[in-house]
């Protein structure tokens, strides 16, 4: 990476600017949305009865916006950022950088219009219409022809490992999407899904596992494999362990879906062979966090100034406790306790609020300063932005493990008859304390989120008036 500051000028920092802007705007309102959602959890009658903000309604809204909305955000500016930096090459199309801006926007904005209206498909994390859906592939196509193109204009005959992740995750995300959603139009928004029973629930968590695997983990491990070297100023710890990593978490990470389908319709077979490809994701999974955290070695003591080096490596331990956790709750036998539990949710919290958001919130702030030119408004400021974020994580993520293994034992609990000791409507009232404390975690993290909305702002608006940035 020592040439890529070769002729910068030349780089297309404009579309960059535009997605991290908009990630920090979509943080606050994809975090604010899940606020309410516990909090409506916790006291129903919050909602008033209004259909439009009913949980049914605003649960897809929250899981779109941070991950679509928030994390997509994030991975354009990156890629976008990453591939003309280690490339030493402009973008291939600025006609394409803008479209795949304003498409993504306008996929976002169609998004928080239909989904409280109920306009929505029924299916964990693609909930989105065919009319949207669409969309979506245009965008994505859009994207791949912009990265793939960048790719091949490059001035540097090696490919960084960084973009080996992106080229993966835009790929095999543009795969799921559209097998997963082919339908057949019957109106203006709505479509019958051309799978049907048992497929249609395996091709749903295929595609919704993998969501996970490629979208929120191979593509943010590219964002690590480059920021956390550059902030650190060290090389990455291994590279042969880098290359060893995407290979075997990308041909490991496909196959691990079915484990969502226990003790269900799915055949036992295949839902063993998930569970069996899950397990076997905890090697690469922490040799990929090993890989990031000992990047630090011989640079352990910035972690005493530096709170973004303190994001990235509270994000990878994250990472590393949450692919741990992953595969155990795959086994049968763990499984059978901890499925359609709050078990579930704090386990996917800590990974998308201890590992996405950080790895996010580090990258934005490393590459900020750096696009305007300028230097960030306040380390100070990102200093209580950590401590919020991380306390809001812990908070949240306790307060679900307790809750959900508590469920789960209510809900086997059998007395000398043979009758449930408890009724469903029991197991709910012993919940309360806990969403109340996952409302409080909640809150403590969006505060933090505020708290970089600030900063970012007067970074920006104290920055002076420079086309490129500095190395």
């Amino acid at each position: 990476m020592g040439r890529e500051s070769e002729s910068i000028e030349t780089y297309d920092y404009g579309v960059v600017k535009m997605f991290s802007v908009m990630a920090v705007v979509y943080a606050v309102v994809g975090f604010l949305v899940g606020l309410i959602l516990a909090l409506e959890l916790t006291f129903p009658e919050l909602n008033a009865g209004i259909p439009y903000i009913s949980f049914g309604r605003l649960r897809p809204l929250h899981t779109s916006a941070v991950i679509f909305a928030f994390g997509g955000s994030v991975l354009f500016a990156t890629t976008y950022y990453v591939v003309q930096r280690t490339c030493r090459v402009r973008l291939f199309s600025d006609f394409l950088s803008k479209f795949t801006f304003w498409g993504w926007n306008l996929i976002v904005v169609s998004v928080v219009v239909t989904y409280p209206l109920g306009m929505t498909q029924g299916q964990e994390y693609a909930e989105m219409i065919w009319p949207i859906d669409l969309l979506i592939t245009v965008v994505w196509v859009a994207y791949f022809i912009n990265f793939v193109g960048t790719l091949v204009r490059r001035k540097d005959p090696h490919i960084f490992v960084a973009n080996w992740f992106f080229l993966s995750f835009i790929i095999t995300v543009a795969l799921l999407h559209i097998v997963n959603n082919l339908a057949v139009p019957v109106t203006a928004t709505g479509s019958y899904s051309v799978w049907s029973g048992v497929q249609s629930a395996m091709i749903q968590w295929w595609y919704g596992h993998n969501a996970v695997g490629f979208f929120l983990t191979a593509a943010f491990l590219g964002l690590m494999y480059y920021f956390v070297p550059k902030q650190a100023e060290r090389p990455i710890y291994s590279y042969r362990l880098s290359i060893v990593h995407f290979w075997s978490l990308v041909f490991l990470y496909i196959w691990a879906g079915p484990h969502h389908l226990h003790y269900t319709a799915l055949p036992d077979w295949a839902s063993t062979l998930g569970a069996t490809f899950s397990i076997m994701l905890l090697l690469p999974s922490w040799g990929g966090m090993i890989n990031g955290i000992m990047t630090l070695s011989g640079a352990w003591h910035k972690l005493r100034t530096d709170p973004i080096l303190r994001f990235f490596i509270i994000s990878l331990s994250f990472y590393g406790m949450s692919t741990f956790e992953g595969p155990m709750m795959a086994i049968k036998e763990v499984n059978a306790l901890s499925h359609y539990t709050d078990w579930t949710v704090g386990h996917v919290h800590s990974g998308a609020l201890g590992w996405v958001a950080m790895v996010s919130f580090a990258a934005l702030y490393h590459m900020i300063p750096r696009l305007w030119g300028t230097t960030i408004h306040s380390v100070k400021l990102i200093n209580v932005h950590f401590w919020l974020a991380t306390v809001g994580v812990v908070i949240y993520i306790v307060a679900m493990w307790i809750s959900g293994i508590m469920q789960g034992l209510m809900w086997r609990a059998y007395d000398e008859f043979g009758n449930l000791t408890y009724s469903f409507a029991e197991s709910v009232a012993a919940m309360h304390p806990y969403y109340l404390i996952r409302a409080i975690g909640g809150f403590v993290f969006l505060l933090g989120a505020l708290v970089m909305v600030y900063n970012v702002y007067m970074t920006i608006a104290n920055a002076k008036d420079r086309p490129s940035a500095t190395a």
